[in-house]
């Protein structure tokens, strides 16, 4: 089967897309499938990739507000390029020009859109939740779903990465056909890799002694991220016990983050970690996972997290609460420092031996990114095969 995703959102420069379409790509390969990426690139090129699959970068425009991703516009070196592939599934994951470019391409694949992210969420419900409740402004932007619904008309399938976001969707009036969490590379996370000794360098580099509780935070530095919350969370939460904070990550709001931080001695931004057995043993060497994020429909990060025996501190709302069941995590209301500070608390109060018990448990549980490829590709020949688009139909 040759796959071509169509994805605005693959940067040159990194990102959870890029990774996760890197590593699909690789395990397709494996599986005798093919998987072509179509990116927006600096230049027009094409990137082999070792095994099976490329990446055609085609020149685009760049996002005036953060430059490491660009913008389709003109079709014509989209549509040109799926004549030429002829693939047996599209999939685009973009609403905006992508979508339309896809939906109005002439060409015998099976058209998935496969939403990754809930634009509704990241951006309108944050930017007026001073104003209105989350079902307020959900009523308000009712003309997004009704526009959703107009290209998707011209889809043969919607899929979305994980149950969160196929509930989002579902309650604002638009049907999903198959929800598809996501797994990872379980081959990079393991308890296993904890570290003592690197444990303690992170704690010493926050200005604490070996016995304080290190916390970790993993992602862009973007607002909806809501890193602001968690550096107040742990803040307060370091009123009444000795807790450090290492973030990992860059992007539009680093230098906004950098000053707020810069006050408290226990809290260290650092740039991500792009070796991944390096990330995988910090992430292992950590007390706990902390997340920020209510608009995220699937928790990556935190499953990377649960496969490396961490406990998890997570809001009550999005993709990374989908993941934490009791026995290793704490939740807390949704952009509530004062509530973070609470779960902080209450997960290190817990008997340290029963929790690690829990956590080793979770890890062993983990689904894996193999798995994911492989209920995916079956799905696809599935529909294919049955030559259906009955929009009814359930993965």
């Amino acid at each position: 089967m040759r796959i071509v995703d169509v994805n605005e959102f693959y940067s040159p420069t990194g990102g959870g897309v890029r990774t996760y379409l890197d590593r699909k790509m690789g395990i397709l390969a494996d599986m005798g499938h093919e998987l072509i990426v179509i990116a927006p690139g600096y230049e027009d090129r094409v990137e082999d990739r070792p095994g099976g699959g490329r990446i055609i970068w085609v020149k685009a425009p760049r996002l005036p507000f953060d430059r490491s991703y660009g913008m389709f516009w003109d079709a014509e070196p989209i549509t040109r390029l799926l004549d030429e592939l002829d693939p047996d599934v599209v999939e685009v994951s973009s609403p905006w020009r992508p979508a339309w470019i896809v939906a109005e391409w002439q060409g015998r694949a099976l058209k998935v859109f496969f939403a990754h992210n809930d634009n509704m969420g990241a951006y309108a419900v944050r930017w007026l939740e001073g104003v209105a409740q989350t079902e307020t402004v959900e009523r308000w932007c009712a003309w997004y779903t009704r526009y959703m619904d107009r290209f998707l008309a011209k889809f043969d399938l919607f899929v979305t990465n994980g149950g969160e976001l196929a509930r989002r969707h579902e309650r604002r009036g638009l049907t999903v056909d198959a929800a598809m969490p996501l797994g990872i590379d379980r081959g990079y996370f393991s308890p296993d890799l904890r570290d003592e000794r690197l444990r303690t360098a992170l704690l010493a580099q926050c200005s604490l002694p070996p016995e304080a509780k290190l916390l970790l935070g993993v992602g862009r530095h973007h607002p909806e991220k809501r890193w602001p919350t968690v550096i107040d969370a742990v803040e307060r939460a370091g009123e009444r016990m000795p807790v450090g904070l290492i973030l990992l990550g860059q992007g539009v709001d680093h230098q906004k983050l950098a000053r707020r931080a810069a006050g408290s001695p226990h809290i260290r931004l650092f740039r991500p970690v792009y070796d991944r057995l390096r990330f995988a043993r910090i992430m292992a060497s950590a007390d706990a996972l902390i997340h920020g994020s209510d608009a995220e429909p699937f928790g990556l990060v935190a499953l990377e997290a649960v496969a490396s025996g961490l406990p998890l501190i997570v809001p009550d709302v999005g993709g990374a609460f989908d993941i934490a069941e009791p026995p290793f995590a704490e939740t807390y209301r949704a952009r509530d420092a004062r509530s973070g500070a609470g779960a902080i608390a209450r997960l290190f109060r817990r008997d340290p031996t029963i929790l690690r018990a829990a956590c080793v448990h979770a890890a062993s549980k983990v689904r894996t990114d193999r798995d994911h490829a492989a209920i995916l590709v079956d799905y696809y020949r599935a529909r294919i095969d049955g030559g259906t688009t009955d929009r009814r139909l359930r993965a």
